[in-house]
């Protein structure tokens, strides 16, 4: 993967382990040589992830819509800033720019921008990993509702294990660089799309 899309937090929150590992984060990036995609922000764990690739000298996109420059303290020090009508809008150009999406700890945005892209897999929308990094049991409950979804009949336990989820940085990305997408849904080729 040359590039990942990041959904976090605007917000840093109150867990120093979460803060260091977001900075951590985009320094692994950067020696990775992987170009981190996200929301353009400077300030909470979105800013920490940038900050840690800006610092070792890799490549960030920040995509961010006109209405959110002055709310989200965009950063100036990006390899790429891309400002957008609206958020429909960030979120394409978040998805068409990446390999892969990584989700790490962050709130309503994070959530919204996670379902989103994980039920365009599901549809079969695209193939890319969607991997989670499970932060000092960050992702706990939601994991255990996803699992209650499938045990419920609401998912479907393949689409669940297209998810790949760890609790470190390498192992995250092993994974996801490993990942095999799903097959395309049966209606998706019938219609020849």
């Amino acid at each position: 993967m040359k590039s990942i899309s990041v959904f976090c937090g605007s917000s840093e929150g109150n867990d120093q382990d979460i803060i260091s590992t977001a900075y951590k984060l985009g320094g692994v990036f950067a020696t990775k040589e992987i170009t981190l995609v996200y929301g353009a922000a400077k300030i909470g764990i979105m800013g920490k992830v940038a900050q840690g690739v800006i610092d070792k000298d890799g490549k960030t996109i920040g995509i961010i819509p006109h209405f959110l420059k002055t709310k989200e303290i965009v950063n100036t020090e990006l390899t790429e800033l891309i400002v957008t009508d609206n958020m429909h809008d960030r979120k394409i150009i978040m998805y068409d720019k990446s390999d892969g999406f990584m989700i790490i700890p962050g709130g309503f945005g994070t959530m919204d921008e996670f379902f989103e892209i994980t039920t365009w897999g599901q549809l079969g929308l695209h193939t890319k990993p969607i991997g989670i990094l499970n932060i000092n049991g960050y992702y706990d409950a939601l994991i255990a509702q996803c699992i209650i979804m499938v045990e419920r009949g609401f998912l479907k336990q393949e689409n669940l294990d297209a998810v790949v989820v760890d609790t470190t940085i390498d192992g995250l990305l092993d994974k996801m660089n490993n990942y095999v997408p799903l097959p395309a849904p049966k209606w998706l080729n019938k219609k020849g799309l």
